[in-house]
């Protein structure tokens, strides 16, 4: 809710009618309005007037110009680039920085489809877990966050819900309330860590031994619910063979975790009901994330918890929107201008992509909704690449960023304020529409309006290049999942918030039960245990737990033996908000290296110290902050913009494009470092 005064927005605030976020904002979107109207916003189209690279600013490495002329050169530029080399020498870069469906995937993506232009496989953040979900479940669906108010047992794992997730947390307190117990599995000691009844610091990448290790015991107890097993899954058998492999002794040697807690934590997450996991993409990011989710995501269904009211899983709820993505991205505009489908180029590996990919090798870049100068692995190789001078690149932005330092042309761009979208969610089962609030500011347009403009310079004469924001939200309607059935934009602008449509089958009483009676959206309509699917991607059908290649227990670790967690920021959301003196307020001190006592004792490093922190890709100083919020072994660090670091570096430059074994999401977390105390003729770059 925006209040608005004289055309300017003067305070914002949650609804307190909705019944997850009941009123209040996270401390991000609280600052929103430090957002909008900072001074530093970027307000019109400029152009690069000076060489690429860092401490480009206004007034000394852009010049302004007007919207016709940025487009024009674009469109020019785009020509020459498909005559010269074709069209998949344009890649488009962009991920969530505006979650509407509308300037999230739509008009842009109708553009770079019509254009021919080389497609990005969106995988940075999620997919590794999102495949993991959906090889068990078929869809991304779990317990809607009303229900943890009736939980009992609540386990975090691999989720800082206090920090990340604040409009869950009201629930998990209300039920704390009455008794219900909080444990967290992390291998850091995060906020919600803190207030946990219970944490377990698990060794970064081994929750898919956890979680077989929690299997044994309940297999070996008698603790599971064999009757739900045996009606609505598949692969029951092969699963309680394959947790045979996993007592608690081994798992203790992989996890961490010493033995009696492993069978204490499976002794009560099956005894205390009912029992819910928040699990989270931390336990993702490592090189069996996908693996790891999909040995978590079997646990609901080992003890039949789906079955009960505050029982059951959340990852992701977006799987039950279903909204007709076809008609918002029109990926068949794509055989009119290549007739086949394009290549596709992992997000991921944006280095490997600008270095050395060839026939034909990135010839434009054009970025929105994304930093990839800051978020991408391997930072220095983007960096590299992002510097070529015959490498066009194209930034529509709020601020001046990482990435904006090796923009040719910048491009201002609208606050969720200025636009209007259509907002589904992954954190509960809520529709609504975010109107348009005030008037962009200066010349800022949203990514609608942008690639529209860009299509009529581009000469595209397909009707959906003139489609209204209105009848984009319409086409996204349209859909045959029946959660839709009754909810059209005239409802959605009416009501502030609608609630998706379940099945008679799928409720009890008020409540969402997915899977409380099967039906799950898989091939055999069962929880997949054993899955064909995974077993065509050359992976164990079952569940396959190795070491991460990067860990404390391969060869890497004789020259590198700590583990590195490039963690997220508490208060911003990866890089965006970084920038903000008001949310940096609210956030640590940047540029620290947090480690154990006895890893610091060992190098001879003391709080405070300044350090290097290195492996074979990079380095990179920073501050030693000797604590207790690591486990010996660990390291860990924050990410935040490079241009804001002290040494124009952020912790990418350790990261590798290495991915994960499903999804081929990043793998932020199987990283292996060493560090030493900060010596100036040390430095090598």
């Amino acid at each position: 809710m925006i209040t608005v005064e004289d055309g300017r927005a003067t305070r914002i605030q949650g609804d307190p009618a909705h019944p997850v976020t009941r009123g209040f904002l996270c401390a991000k979107v609280a600052k929103y309005l430090d957002r909008v109207y900072s001074p530093d916003r970027v307000l019109y189209p400029m152009r690069r007037i000076a060489p690429k690279g860092p401490g480009s600013q206004l007034g000394s490495a852009f010049e302004r110009i007007g919207w016709d002329q940025a487009l024009d050169e674009i469109a020019a530029r785009l020509r020459d680039i498909i005559a010269s080399h074709g069209s998949e020498a344009i890649l488009p870069y962009s991920y969530g920085g505006t979650l509407g469906a509308l300037n999230g995937a739509s008009m842009d993506r109708r553009f770079f489809h019509r254009l021919g232009a080389s497609q990005l496989a969106r995988t940075i953040c999620s997919a590794a877990g999102e495949a993991g979900l959906e090889s068990v479940y078929g869809k991304k669906i779990g317990t809607e966050p009303e229900q943890f108010r009736h939980s009992r047992y609540i386990i975090a794992w691999g989720a800082n819900i206090h920090g990340n997730n604040v409009h869950l947390w009201p629930f998990i307190a209300e039920a704390r309330r009455q008794g219900a117990r909080l444990v967290v599995i992390d291998p850091y000691r995060t906020r919600t860590a803190a207030c946990a009844d219970w944490h377990l610091p698990i060794n970064p990448g081994t929750d898919a031994a956890l979680a077989l290790g929690m299997m044994h015991v309940i297999f070996a107890e008698d603790l599971h619910d064999a009757d739900y097993l045996e009606q609505h899954t598949i692969g029951f058998d092969e699963l309680r063979t394959k947790a045979r492999e996993y007592p608690p002794e081994r798992v203790a040697g992989l996890t961490g975790i010493s033995a009696a807690d492993v069978v204490k934590l499976a002794h009560e997450y099956a005894t205390t009901r009912p029992s819910v996991i928040r699990l989270n993409y931390g336990a993702q990011r490592s090189e069996g994330g996908g693996m790891a989710t999909r040995a978590v995501a079997m646990l609901p269904c080992v003890i039949g918890s789906w079955k009960e009211i505050g029982g059951g899983l959340q990852l992701s709820t977006s799987g039950a929107f279903g909204l007709n993505q076809a008609a918002l991205d029109r990926s068949d505009l794509m055989l009119k201008s290549l007739g086949r489908p394009a290549r596709v180029i992992n997000m991921v590996e944006l280095g490997h992509a600008l270095n050395t990919l060839s026939d034909p090798p990135v010839q434009a870049l054009f970025v929105y909704s994304s930093n990839p100068a800051a978020v991408c692995p391997n930072h220095n190789q983007v960096i590299h690449g992002l510097r070529r001078s015959d490498l066009f690149t194209v930034v529509h932005e709020q601020f001046f960023t990482d990435t904006t330092d090796y923009a040719d042309i910048v491009l201002p761009a609208t606050t969720f304020f200025e636009h209007k979208d259509l907002q589904k969610a992954y954190g509960h089962y809520y529709l609504q529409i975010s109107h348009q609030a005030i008037a962009p500011l200066g010349e800022c347009r949203s990514n609608v309006d942008l690639f529209r403009a860009l299509a009529q310079r581009m000469g595209f004469e397909e009707e959906c290049f003139q489609d209204t924001d209105e009848q984009m939200i319409d086409s996204a309607l349209k859909s045959s999942n029946p959660r839709l059935r009754g909810i059209d934009r005239e409802r959605l602008e009416k009501e502030p918030h609608v609630r998706l449509n379940f099945g008679t089958t799928e409720l009890s009483g008020p409540h969402f039960l997915p899977f409380a009676n099967g039906n799950f959206p898989t091939a055999s309509g069962k929880a997949e245990l054993y899955s064909e699917s995974v077993k065509t991607l050359g992976l164990d059908p079952v569940i396959r737990f190795a070491p991460p290649s990067e860990s404390r227990l391969g060869e890497e670790a004789k020259l590198f033996p700590l583990e590195l967690l490039a963690r997220k920021s508490d208060n911003f959301l990866n890089t965006t908000f970084s920038n903000l003196p008001a949310v940096q307020e609210m956030e640590e001190e940047g540029g620290l290296l947090e480690m154990h006592p006895s890893d610091a004792r060992a190098r001879g490093i003391a709080h405070g110290d300044k350090v290097r922190v290195f492996n074979r890709r990079g380095e990179i100083h920073l501050k030693a902050k000797v604590n207790g919020a690591v486990q010996a072994g660990v390291v860990g660090a924050r990410l935040h913009w490079a241009k804001l670091s002290a040494c124009g570096r952020n912790i990418n430059v350790l990261t590798s494009q290495k991915l994960t074994d499903m999804g081929n999401s990043a793998t932020f977390y199987s990283v292996l470092v060493e560090v030493e105390l900060f010596k100036p003729a040390s430095r090598s770059d």
